[in-house]
């Protein structure tokens, strides 16, 4: 424990940017998979589309998850009082959320490549708001910490 304290703001600022790449990555897969439902008929574009997907999600967002998570418990283990508050658990919840949506993200890129998804691209525009909606009210729990 003493050893996370004594590094605190340095896991910070790893949990910081690792969060900004994780959801950079859901900010733009949902994107990819609204060109890539939409452009179906064209296999040159689907090729390309399929490839960006896979990387995307493999290369950043599973990297920057994993990192999020570690980070975000060592902070938790820097300072245990922190679940003192029940703002912590709330943002947790959304966390825990936020991940399910990001595996959600790898089912499509599998039913999407196999031609199994019967979502259209109207559903990945809205499906891509959600990330957004979760970010904004997990920043509200973690600075205002209103419980």
């Amino acid at each position: 424990m003493e050893f996370f304290s004594h590094y605190y703001l340095g896991i910070k600022c790893v949990h910081i940017v690792a969060i900004v790449c994780w959801m950079a990555m859901l900010f733009y897969l949902p994107r990819l998979f609204v060109y890539h439902a939409e452009n179906s008929y064209n296999s040159e574009f689907v090729r390309v589309v399929k490839l960006q997907e896979k990387r995307l999600y493999i290369y950043i967002g599973l990297p920057a998850l994993v990192l999020t998570i570690l980070s975000g418990a060592a902070l938790i283990l820097a300072d245990p009082q922190v679940f003192a508050g029940g703002w912590l658990h709330a943002k947790l919840l959304l966390v825990i959320l936020l991940v399910a949506y990001h595996f959600s993200c790898g089912v499509f890129i599998r039913t999407l490549g196999n031609r199994s998804c019967n979502k259209s691209g109207k559903f990945f525009r809205i499906y891509n708001e959600i990330p957004t909606l979760f970010l904004i009210l997990i920043v509200i729990l973690a600075v205002l910490k209103p419980f």
